[in-house]
Order: C-alpha cells, then sequence, then structure tokens
C-alpha cells in the first residue's frame, strides 16, 4: 500500500527519541480479530487493562469478530502504521493465509509481530450426555457413527477448526464441522446440544466444566496441564498429537522501530507482573512474551507448520 509507505517515511523523519519517549499519548485502538468470550479476547482484556494503567493512557478494544479473524485482520491491514491502531490475533491468522484461497492482505507481510501474549492449549470437551467418558471411546463412537458428530468451532481455519480436524484425520474418524463466530458463541451450541463435541480452549470453558455443562476427555498439549492434572492428553491415546497454539499482538507494517520496540517492552513488563500472570494460569494461558526478531522467527516458522498441517488435515476453506 502506497500511502502507509510514505505515511511511515514522514514518521520516521520525527525526532525518533521524542517520539518513543511520547508514546502512547492518546487512546490506543485495539482491534480484537474475535468476539468477547473466547479466549483471544480474554487475554486482550487482562493484558491491556493492566497496560492501561501501567502508562497512564486507554487502550479501547474493539471486537471485530468473524471469518476466524480475516474480517478483524482485513480491517487492520489498512490503519495507519502510527502506533496507535494495534491488533489481538491467534495461531488462526497464519492458518487463514493456506485455508482461505484469496485474502484482502499478506499475511506475512502486511503486518509486524509485536510479541506473543500468551499459549493457547486446547481441550477436546463433549456433551455430558454423551455415552463415552475417554477419548478411546470417543473415537470408538465416533467410528460407529459416521457423519452424526457434530463438531463447533471459533470460525473455519480457527485453532480449534484445524486442532479437531487434525484429530479427526489422525483417528480416521468422520465427524460434521459447524463453524461459529467466535468460541464462545461454539461453547454455547455445545452446551444446548446443537453440536456435541469440540475442541476449546481450555481458559475459555473453565467455567462450563466445573458446572459440568460438558465434559474433557484429553487436552492437545505434549503434557498434561498443571491446573487439570485429571485430564489426559490427547496424545496418551492417539500416539504423536499435539497442537498448542499463541495469541499476540501486532502492528501494521510501515510502524516505526522505536513505536514498535517501545509498546513490546510495556507489554514484557505487563506479562511479568505477577497479577498478570496469575489471572492468565488461571485460565490455563500461559504468559508468553517475544521479542519482535523472536516472534517474526515464529510466524515464518508456524507458517511453513501450519501448511503442512492443514494439507495433511484436507482443511479448506472456499
Amino acid at each position: 500500500m502506497e500511502w502507509r509507505k510514505w505515511f511511515g517515511i514522514a514518521l520516521l523523519l520525527s525526532p525518533m527519541s521524542v517520539l518513543a519517549q511520547a508514546y502512547p499519548n492518546k487512546p490506543v485502538h485495539v482491534v480484537v480479530s474475535f468476539p468477547p468470550g473466547g479466549s483471544i479476547d480474554v487475554t486482550a482484556r487482562i493484558v491491556f487493562d493492566h497496560l492501561r494503567k501501567q502508562v497512564g493512557q486507554e487502550f479501547v478494544l474493539d471486537n471485530r469478530g468473524g471469518a476466524a479473524g480475516t474480517i478483524a485482520a482485513a480491517y487492520f491491514a489498512t490503519r495507519a502504521p502510527d502506533g496507535y491502531t494495534i491488533m489481538v490475533h491467534s495461531a488462526t491468522h497464519i492458518a487463514n493465509a493456506h485455508l482461505y484461497k484469496k485474502l484482502p492482505y499478506d499475511t506475512l507481510n502486511d503486518f509486524i509481530g509485536v510479541t506473543t501474549l500468551a499459549k493457547q492449549v486446547g481441550v477436546l470437551v463433549i456433551h455430558p450426555l454423551m455415552p463415552v467418558k475417554s477419548v478411546q471411546q470417543f473415537i470408538a463412537l465416533a467410528k460407529k457413527r459416521p457423519g452424526a458428530i457434530n463438531y463447533g468451532s471459533g470460525g473455519s481455519g480457527s485453532f480449534l477448526h484445524v486442532s479437531m480436524a487434525l484429530f479427526a484425520n489422525a483417528t480416521g474418524i468422520k465427524m460434521v464441522h459447524v463453524p461459529y463466530r467466535g468460541g464462545g458463541a461454539a461453547a454455547i451450541a455445545l452446551i444446548s446440544g446443537e453440536t456435541q463435541a469440540e475442541i476449546a480452549t481450555l481458559g475459555s470453558v473453565v467455567s462450563f466444566l466445573k458446572a459440568k455443562q460438558m465434559r474433557a476427555i484429553g487436552v492437545t498439549s505434549a503434557q498434561r496441564v498443571e491446573q487439570f492434572p485429571e485430564i489426559p492428553t490427547i496424545g496418551e491415546t492417539v500416539s504423536g498429537y499435539e497442537f498448542t497454539a499463541w495469541v499476540g499482538c501486532f502492528a501494521p507494517a510501515g510502524t516505526p522501530r522505536t513505536l514498535v520496540d517501545k509498546l513490546n517492552s510495556e507489554l514484557r513488563k505487563t506479562l511479568a507482573d505477577p497479577g498478570v500472570a496469575a489471572k492468565l494460569n488461571g485460565l490455563t494461558l500461559e504468559p508468553m512474551h517475544m521479542t519482535p526478531e523472536q516472534f517474526a522467527q515464529r510466524l515464518k516458522s508456524d507458517y511453513e507448520r501450519y501448511g503442512k498441517l492443514i494439507m495433511q488435515a484436507a482443511a479448506k476453506v472456499n
């Protein structure tokens, strides 16, 4: 986008040290890629509520859910690279590049990864009336009734969708995918019986698990989760299965490096705060900070990894 290049040049002509020291000196617009209620939204609220107090400036959250975060990303890609519009997205942002035939932005080049914010772990949950209590029993039922189980997700291409598609591919079962506008809506659909299963981010369904409105039978991480050691890993039944993701903060391409570094530094302090860490850990979201260079490398490696995984899962969005 030509105008953004010239906008960035104009910003570079400003004294960089002054620019960074003054930032932020007005409210920051935070585009959140999924609706309220899911782990991306919860992470953004915990982190930026603390950052607001830390820097003495407002961070105004703007949930623009839909199409697995592509609506938010398309909107965000056109914002001015001045540090006053940032985006909170997940690894779904990378998956979308392989799932959608055409996107109105360049996934790797139209965005700057400021830092990751939290690590996401998924959990395979089922409706409590389903006659299974383990991953092995779930697989057996799905094989006995091919196409009879509906599973929800936060949208085609979301972490929830890809992780379940990979699970189905690894076990040879056939289910019907029902995409929703975010993890919160998918969870409600499961509770109501509209769907019978889903892989949800663990932190987003803790309250439902405690209320026995859904049953957890396996987590997607390589090891059991400290907060819920009684839930086995899916990999204990399905050899080699492991799939976790991240929530991250992005700036538009062309944003001056001094502003990216200043925001990264402030977010590092926020994620290191014991109160913030406790809130995230309580929702099984592990605080996760990276430098811009580390995050850039992670984005590139995840781009390759997701491409291979999605090809294996034969997942695609028209």
